[in-house]
């Protein structure tokens, strides 16, 4: 069975492993043996947190583990908010007008503008799934998995939350509009930027990135077409987030280009969807075809989802075999979330 559960030190080897396999641009998710060691003792940290007054550093980290091998195979993740104790930068896709009423000429230019306007949001991040395990909806799971804790857990969370999608580079991972762009102003590679980007430096951003409006025009045409575009590999990530209700709305990647994602909270499907039932433990009727379901337990630092199979949609109560129960350690009785999986998106 393939099971959403937080993330333990324990971990450690399997994400390395995990991080290892990213690749370029993937800054949430680095092979450093050292960054990711305080990942995981920030997210325990955050998952042991009975009471919070305010959404603030908190950082939940979860991974897919498949219980047959007890192997971790993907992972994905939810920031509390973001930008509270170093800048959060992007760029904002606008416009300025320029005219002459004399020479009858009105020209309107788009234009890139660094911002901070995503402070004090929060952000779904670090979703990974191994290559092998792209299937049976398993990538469904590890994306949406999170919307069940967002549901469950609100006041952890502001109203307000996005998703940065790894924009596009070649095989070679090079970044069009980092060669045309960033590497004017800041010298280096754009492997060496998302490096010190992960490590959590991004002071250089601030001392070295222009203030002024970039004019898109000025950019070569390969660096255009990027703006607002995904890497291939993330295509399906994103329709992920659209299916349940987040939209561009301009804002991009200062480094790649890709385009930020953008959500209220209760406007998620299946945040909004999703509701509590009491589980039963025994043997389910109407197992088969038909809907697939996300099930999560009601808990917070112990939070588990799966992904279940019915041929009637449950009522007010959700019989789960003692695998199912097991796998979400709940017992006779206690309440699950429950929310129906939208159709299947080649992923």
């Amino acid at each position: 069975m393939m099971v959403i559960r937080s993330i333990r030190q324990d971990d450690l080897k399997e994400l390395y492993r995990l991080a290892a396999l990213t690749g370029v641009g993937f800054t949430s998710l680095v092979a450093d043996e050292d960054i990711l060691t305080r990942k995981i003792a920030l997210s325990e940290r955050s998952f042991q947190k009975e009471t919070i007054p305010a959404p603030g550093d908190e950082s939940y980290l979860f991974v897919l583990e498949d219980t047959a091998t007890g192997t971790i195979v993907g992972t994905s993740g939810l920031l509390a908010a973001v930008g509270l104790d170093e800048p959060f930068y992007s760029y904002h896709l606008g416009t300025i007008t320029h005219s002459s009423r004399e020479l009858g000429i009105h020209n309107i230019h788009p234009t890139l503008i660094l911002n901070n306007d995503f402070t004090g949001l929060s952000e779904v991040c670090t979703l990974f799934l191994q290559e092998d395990y792209r299937h049976s909806r398993n990538g469904q799971l590890l994306s949406k998995c999170r919307f069940m804790f967002l549901a469950q857990f609100p006041e952890r969370f502001d109203e307000k939350i996005f998703a940065e999608m790894r924009g596009f580079c070649d095989e070679q991972g090079i970044s069009p509009l980092w060669e045309s762009l960033g590497r004017q102003f800041f010298s280096i590679d754009f492997e060496r930027a998302d490096e010190l980007t992960a490590q959590g430096n991004k002071q250089f951003i601030a001392e070295l990135m222009p203030n002024n409006p970039v004019y898109v025009n000025l950019l070569p045409p390969d660096a255009r077409d990027v703006l607002g575009k995904v890497h291939p590999k993330t295509e399906p990530a994103r329709r992920l987030l659209e299916q349940e209700g987040f939209r561009y709305e301009n804002y991009v990647d200062i480094f790649d280009g890709g385009p930020t994602l953008e959500a209220r909270v209760e406007d998620i499907r299946a945040v909004r969807d999703s509701r509590l039932v009491l589980a039963t433990i025994g043997q389910p009727k109407n197992l088969g075809d038909g809907l697939h379901y996300l099930v999560s337990n009601a808990k917070l630092e112990d939070f588990r989802c799966i992904l279940i199979q019915r041929s009637s949609p449950p009522g007010s109560g959700l019989v789960l075999s003692q695998e199912e129960a097991d796998a979400l350690l709940v017992h006779h009785k206690e309440p699950v979330r429950i929310v129906e999986l939208l159709p299947h998106t080649r992923h």
